[in-house]
C-alpha cells in the first residue's frame, strides 16, 4: 500500500516525511498536481458498478487500490506547467485528480473540504471558542464607525490579514501592527479588516497536532514584539510540555474540524495564558523540529504509513 504526497518538487519538509517513510519500507509516490497532464499521466476508469484508477509518475504507476493515505501538503495549481495552461485547462484537470482520488478509500491529512473550511479565520476563532481556547476579543468589519469603537473599548489593538499576504510578485509582508484609537479608519469600508485585541507577550507558542499527538514548542519574545513571523528574537524554539486544557482543547478543535494535521499558534501572556490566535491546517514544521529535536516528521509519516480504511460516512469520519 502506497503514500501519495501532493506536493511541489521543491519542499524540504515533505522531504523529511519522505525519508522517514523510506526508513520503515513504505512505499511512497510524490506528485505536483501543476505536472499534469505532461510529466505525470492519469487514468479512471467507472464502468460495470465499479471503480479502477491509475497514476503514473516519472514510471512509477500507482493503482488507487493500493493507495494507502494521501498527504495534501503543498500541491500546485493543477496543469500550471502545461504546454499551454488555462483556466479551462485547470478545471478539468482538477475535477480529473482530485475526483479520482476522493473515489479511493483512502486516508487525507487533510480531506480537502475540511481543509477549505479550516482556512476561514473567522470560523477558527468560533471554534477556538467552542473548544476552550482563550480567544483574544476580536472584529471583522467594514464599518468604520464599529472599527474606531472596538479600538476605544480595547485601547490597544493589532491589525492583521486573514487569509495572509496576497498573490503575485514580488511576495509582500503583511506584519501584525498595532494600532490606536488615533488611526485612520475610513479605509475600512473598502475592505473587510480583522482587529483585535493586543495580547502582550511573553513568548510564542507553536503546537502541531499530528493525529492524537502533540508538539508544542516555545519561542521568548522580545520586548512589545508585535508579529513574531518577522525579525529575529535571538531566541531559539524550545519544547515545552502542553498543558492539560490545551491538550483538551485542542484535540477538541481537531475533531470538530475533521482534520489529522494542524499547526496551532498562541502568544503566551505575562500570567503564563496561552491566547490562541489561529490553527493553520497546512501550516510548517520543518522549522520547529530543526530547532527543537521533536520527532514531527517521523509522526507525520507513522500516521501516513497506518493501514485504515476511512469511515465512509464523511471525510476523517465526521459526519
Amino acid at each position: 500500500m502506497t503514500v501519495l504526497i501532493l506536493t511541489s518538487e521543491e519542499d524540504v519538509t515533505a522531504d523529511m516525511v519522505v525519508n522517514e517513510l523510506h526508513a520503515t519500507g513504505t512505499p511512497v509516490l510524490r506528485l505536483d498536481p501543476a505536472d499534469l497532464p505532461g510529466k505525470a499521466v492519469l487514468s479512471a476508469d467507472y464502468a460495470h458498478g465499479d471503480f479502477d484508477g491509475h497514476l503514473s509518475v516519472n514510471g512509477h504507476v500507482l493503482s488507487m487500490g493500493g493507495l494507502r493515505s494521501i498527504w495534501v501538503r503543498r500541491p500546485g495549481e493543477p496543469a500550471a506547467d502545461a504546454p499551454e495552461p488555462s483556466p479551462w485547462l485547470t478545471a478539468e484537470t482538477r475535477q480529473a485528480l482530485y475526483g479520482m482520488l476522493h473515489s479511493a478509500a483512502a486516508r487525507w491529512m487533510n480531506h480537502p473540504r475540511n481543509a477549505d473550511q479550516a482556512r476561514l479565520k473567522p470560523w477558527q476563532l468560533r471554534l477556538g471558542h467552542l473548544s476552550g481556547f482563550a480567544v483574544p476579543p476580536t472584529v471583522f468589519t467594514t464599518a468604520p464607525r464599529l472599527a474606531r469603537a472596538f479600538v476605544e473599548q480595547h485601547k490597544e489593538v493589532v491589525v492583521k490579514s486573514a487569509s495572509g499576504p496576497p498573490p503575485g510578485e514580488p511576495p509582500l509582508a503583511l506584519p501584525t501592527t498595532l494600532i490606536g484609537p488615533d488611526a485612520d479608519f475610513s479605509a475600512v469600508a473598502a475592505g473587510p479588516a480583522l482587529l483585535q485585541r493586543y495580547v502582550p507577550k511573553q513568548a510564542d507558542i507553536r503546537l502541531t497536532c499530528v493525529g492524537t499527538r502533540l508538539f508544542a514548542a516555545r519561542k521568548t519574545a522580545e520586548p512589545d514584539q508585535i508579529d513574531g513571523r518577522y525579525g529575529d528574537t535571538g531566541h531559539p524554539w524550545e519544547p515545552v510540555p502542553v498543558p492539560d486544557r490545551i491538550g483538551k482543547s485542542v484535540h477538541e478543535y481537531v475533531t470538530m474540524a475533521g482534520l489529522a494535521y494542524a499547526a496551532f499558534d498562541f502568544a503566551e501572556d505575562e500570567e503564563g495564558i496561552w491566547w490562541f490566535l489561529e490553527c493553520n491546517q497546512g501550516g510548517q514544521f520543518g522549522f520547529v523540529e530543526l530547532e527543537t529535536g521533536q520527532p514531527i516528521a517521523a509522526a507525520v509519516a507513522d500516521w501516513l504509513a497506518l493501514q485504515r480504511r476511512p469511515d465512509r460516512r464523511g471525510p476523517e469520519g465526521r459526519h
